[in-house]
């Protein structure tokens, strides 16, 4: 994180995560979109070339969610607090007791 947040803060001009940071939500948020979809099918390949393969694609998700959390400039940390916020809560009970989305 500290890498992408010294990207947003001195984008180098031969930097993928500078032209990731350009593209704003829309590029970002779509190779989010692509790299769940490759853990995904990763998850589902057998053995260790498939165990590989997923560490390597989750490993790509991670880093451009991380991009997306720079980019909006939530600290890797909120997202910390947010997870221990949530811990000893039923995942089904939090759900439930989110407000209904607008529309």
């Amino acid at each position: 994180m500290r890498v992408i947040e010294d990207r947003r803060a001195n984008p180098p001009a031969k930097s993928y995560t500078t032209s990731l940071f350009q593209g704003g939500v829309e590029k970002i948020g779509g190779k989010i979109v692509e790299e769940a979809a490759e853990v995904v099918e990763a998850a589902g390949e057998p053995n260790d070339a498939g165990r590989t393969h997923f560490i390597y694609e989750s490993a790509d998700l991670l880093y451009h969610l991380f991009v997306m959390l720079g980019y909006k400039g939530v600290a890797l940390a909120e997202v910390e607090t947010e997870l221990a916020r949530r811990f000893g809560i039923s995942g089904l009970d939090e759900k439930a007791a989110r407000p209904p989305k607008a529309e």
